[in-house]
């Protein structure tokens, strides 16, 4: 894997919190953005006004930073479209 993805505390427990096929759905897609986060095939967004990317899980939103220079990816948000940004 070229990045190393990190994974939050209250990332990893709402990520425990969701139900299996969600999971397993948002665990794919961290996955695959550890292998390219510039894989066209996700929907990630650089955040407006703020530092940090999203990706987009159907309607769940992931928070991410994205570290070149160590190769590392940092998750630190995980919900639903409309609490994620709070």
């Amino acid at each position: 894997m070229p990045y190393t993805v990190i994974i939050a505390a209250q990332a990893r427990k709402k990520l425990l919190a969701l139900g299996k096929p969600d999971r397993l759905r948002i665990t794919d897609k961290i996955n695959q953005l550890g292998y390219n986060p510039d894989d066209p095939g996700l929907d990630v967004k650089k955040l407006e006004g703020e530092s940090g990317w999203r990706l987009r899980v159907g309607r769940w939103r992931v928070i991410f930073d994205r570290h070149e220079l160590v190769k590392i990816i940092a998750i630190e948000k995980i919900g639903s479209r409309g609490d994620v940004y709070k």
